[in-house]
């Protein structure tokens, strides 16, 4: 009869425990639902971010999925409906994640090919108009080439147009500059080359003489003219009003051809250059390598002009 009365008693208590669990039961759900919320609002506002035309990329390597619980499931709670969820927007989180790192790398990656690209691309442009200085005072060889062929008729033209092209436009005057200008025939290129490109210089059409002194050391590379040449294509970029090239040409004849008649005179016109590039400093570390370098071979009037550039850089 007790044991009756008892059973009777946890039967009617059930209900009420039921009950009072039913608001704990809510507000874990709710909690859930709205965290549920703020993270898939949050994934499509990443996707919208990454993805703007509203398509998702699949990654080539992905993570294994592990198996879920189908959501809505028969004797599923809401509780593992929610869970299911949460889990399947980590998996697409991980996925996105996956993708993004795999698309800045790829950026990265063309971005390099880019810029590479560029380089290479700017080289070939300021190729045919590079050139390296050349001090005033040029060697007797040069003045014992004679100079018999002038160019006139079909060469004239030929001649004026092809130094021009990379330069400004040729003008009936220019034109006539050039055509006044003996083309030199010696009977070595070498020299030959050298020697119009210096007449080009002398006559103040920069862009001619820098097509023709890069010609000069691109034809001839081993001939001693080609420090001459190079040092000289500094000179013309210099005195174009391009001090950022001229001190390029004039590295390369001193870093190419350090034994070459020409490369202290390069390394002296370098510090120039890098006085006029607001640089002092490195040509300060320009005057004192070629000091170092060409110790007992420079001139006392070399000597004099690395004095007047220390001045100029106020090395101290």
């Amino acid at each position: 009869m007790t044991q009756r009365i008892v059973t009777q008693r946890n039967i009617l208590f059930l209900p009420l425990m039921l009950v009072g669990a039913l608001p704990a039961v809510a507000s874990a759900q709710s909690g859930l639902d709205g965290r549920v919320g703020r993270l898939e609002s949050e994934m499509r506002a990443v996707q919208r971010k990454v993805f703007p035309n509203g398509q998702l990329l699949q990654p080539d390597v992905t993570a294994p999925v592990a198996p879920t619980e189908v959501p809505g499931a028969p004797a599923s709670s809401a509780v593992v409906d929610l869970t299911a969820r949460v889990t399947s927007l980590e998996q697409q989180l991980a996925t996105l994640t996956g993708q993004v790192e795999q698309n800045g790398y790829q950026i990265r990656t063309l971005r390099e090919q880019f810029e590479a690209y560029r380089r290479s691309t700017d080289a070939k442009l300021t190729a045919p108009v590079a050139a390296a200085p050349v001090d005033g005072s040029d060697p007797a060889p040069i003045a014992s080439a004679p100079a018999s062929r002038p160019l006139g008729g079909s060469n004239t033209v030929s001649g004026a147009t092809r130094p021009a092209a990379a330069g400004p436009t040729v003008t009936d005057e220019r034109a006539a500059r050039l055509a006044a200008l003996e083309r030199p025939s010696s009977g070595d290129s070498a020299e030959d080359a050298y020697l119009y490109g210096y007449r080009l210089w002398q006559a103040k059409l920069y862009p001619e003489a820098q097509a023709q002194l890069k010609k000069t050391v691109a034809d001839f590379p081993k001939s001693k003219r080609a420090s001459y040449a190079q040092n000289l294509l500094g000179r013309a970029y210099l005195d174009d009003g391009k001090p950022s090239l001229a001190s390029m040409a004039f590295y390369d004849n001193y870093k190419k051809m350090p034994d070459g008649e020409r490369a202290p005179d390069s390394l002296l016109y370098l510090g120039q250059a890098l006085v006029k590039l607001n640089k002092p400093a490195d040509a300060c570390k320009v005057y004192d390598e070629l000091s170092d370098v060409y110790a007992g071979k420079l001139s006392a009037a070399m000597q004099a002009d690395i004095t007047r550039g220390r001045t100029a850089a106020k090395c101290k």
